[in-house]
């Protein structure tokens, strides 16, 4: 059961009220309804990335315009920013607490990585600052909450179901193989390609329902993992940009990120899905009715839910 605050559930209504008068004023045919399901699925994406965008604003804005002569750090700058960013969507009802502690497991997760990658020269942060453990500024473990924090709230906001979906130790194996194998191919063979294949017959079978507005729609699951990685990646190439860290070769200036990142993404970003599967323990879905695993939904009101659980 997903729990919201009172700022929360005022917020749900205003934007089902808004929703309602946006589709009586504007909706008039199949087309019409086609572009209002595309730019409610954007306006949700868009939500369902708070965290994500708030912190990718933040290290922009402190790239651009933070002084240099300030008594406080840049980078201690970013903590502060993560954790109020934090603070202010539990206390709103923007994630719950069951999921502030899985996107906290995925923070550590994160953080792990980042000492060891950093101690072995994957890429550097080149500011100094107070906040930090070793070469690792502490606001790096929240750019993995984000992650987690985007998948757990999308859930939630699309009001995703599945069918075949697989089973949760088998993805916590895969999860687990992915994590070891960032740290393994340092000296052992690197078997992400392997791991690709491996998602790919574990995931593959799988299609994910989610609702941008009225209707249920369906996509492989495995096409889903793609876009998520390929917009984090996007992000990523911001966020080095803002000389927030830095790859070998950007060091003096700036260029794309690798294209290698991508698949980088898409393993990391399995596991915070494992993660957060975790909580959903894989809602399936029936085709064409509700979800046996969600009694309630029987007995929903026509089109209730199709704005955002906030």
């Amino acid at each position: 059961m997903t729990r919201t605050g009172p700022t929360s559930a005022r917020a749900r209504t205003y934007l089902h009220a808004a929703r309602a008068a946006l589709h009586a004023r504007f909706v008039k045919g199949p087309w019409s309804q086609a572009a209002f399901e595309f730019v409610t699925f954007g306006i949700k994406q868009g939500w369902a990335c708070l965290f994500g965008g708030l912190m990718l604003g933040l290290l922009l804005g402190t790239f651009l315009w933070y002084p240099d002569a300030a008594p406080l750090a840049r980078y201690d700058v970013l903590v502060l920013g993560a954790v109020g960013i934090q603070i202010m969507m539990l206390w709103t009802g923007l994630e719950t607490w069951e999921e502030a502690k899985i996107i906290f497991v995925f923070h550590i997760v994160g953080t792990v990585m980042e000492l060891f990658k950093t101690a072995h020269g994957s890429w550097i942060y080149p500011e100094a600052s107070l906040l930090r453990i070793g070469a690792v500024p502490l606001f790096t473990g929240f750019m993995y909450a984000a992650v987690g924090s985007y998948i757990a709230r999308v859930w939630r906001i699309f009001d995703f179901q599945f069918d075949r979906f697989p089973p949760l130790w088998l993805q916590g194996v895969l999860a687990a193989a992915i994590y070891v194998n960032f740290f393994a191919h340092h000296w052992l063979p690197d078997v992400r390609i392997a791991l690709f294949i491996a998602t790919a017959l574990i995931y593959g079978p799988c299609l994910i329902w989610f609702r941008a507005d009225e209707t249920q729609r369906p996509m492989p699951l495995v096409i889903g993992f793609l876009l998520v990685a390929l917009f984090i990646w996007f992000a990523e190439n911001l966020g080095t940009f803002a000389r927030a860290w830095a790859y070998p070769g950007q060091e003096h200036g700036w260029h794309m990120v690798s294209l290698s990142k991508l698949g980088s993404w898409y393993l990391l970003m399995i596991i915070s899905f494992v993660l957060v599967a975790a909580i959903h323990k894989g809602a399936r879905r029936v085709p064409g009715g509700p979800s046996d695993e969600d009694p309630e939904a029987a007995r929903r009101e026509p089109g209730r839910d199709r704005l955002p659980h906030l």
